[in-house]
């Protein structure tokens, strides 16, 4: 996790001693701001580059990768994704709570194209938070393919109190906006939230 301390944290539960440990250190830790347990969607390309995934994960809100050397005890055999931010498009506060978390990347990340995408996001009134991050792993055998757009991620925080469909269909309309500036948008995964666990 180099490029910024802050970020995400995204870890397969699978209800077993290890991921109750890790559930445990990470909920003590100062360096966790929130944590939830979510239900994701891997994409068509997320799932060719990530086969082996789960459904439940934990998902935490990072303000120090200094928690990174702890995680690292925690290695599963599917992968814990760290998204570490490497830049904010914007934050705002709104009303509600935190109900979606979507990631994207870009074919090419370059700063013109950034520089269109993030009014375009703005212009979302469910979005509270965007960020450009970057991806980081934690598993104990690499995937056999490497996933070739890792620093060109864009990370939506979306606030609402509708169902997660809602939610997934503002997004799919928030990235078709951005296609008409002839930008290619392209999901990853979508991080549905189920409980608030910190």
């Amino acid at each position: 996790m180099s490029a910024s301390d802050e970020g995400y944290l995204c870890a397969p539960y699978l209800h077993d001693d290890s991921s109750q440990e890790l559930k445990d250190t990470l909920q003590r830790s100062a360096y966790i701001d929130d944590m939830y347990f979510v239900t994701a969607t891997f994409s068509e390309d997320g799932r060719a580059y990530f086969p082996s995934y789960t459904n439940t994960y934990l998902l935490a809100r990072l303000n120090s990768k200094n928690v990174i050397p702890e995680i690292e005890k925690y290695r599963q055999e599917k992968p814990t994704f760290v998204f570490a931010r490497n830049g904010e498009l914007f934050q705002r506060d709104l009303d509600g709570k935190l109900n979606y978390v979507s990631v994207y990347y870009l074919d090419d990340q370059s700063e013109n194209d950034i520089m269109q995408v993030a009014p375009i996001v703005a212009k979302s009134n469910r979005v509270r938070r965007a960020e450009t991050a970057s991806l980081c792993l934690s598993v104990k055998e690499n995937p056999k393919f490497t996933f070739p757009y890792g620093n060109n991620l864009i990370v939506l925080e979306v606030t609402s109190d509708g169902t997660h469909q809602s939610d997934n269909k503002y997004c799919e309309k928030t990235r078709r906006d951005v296609a008409r500036k002839g930008i290619r948008l392209t999901n990853l995964v979508n991080l549905s939230i189920i409980d608030k666990i910190k």
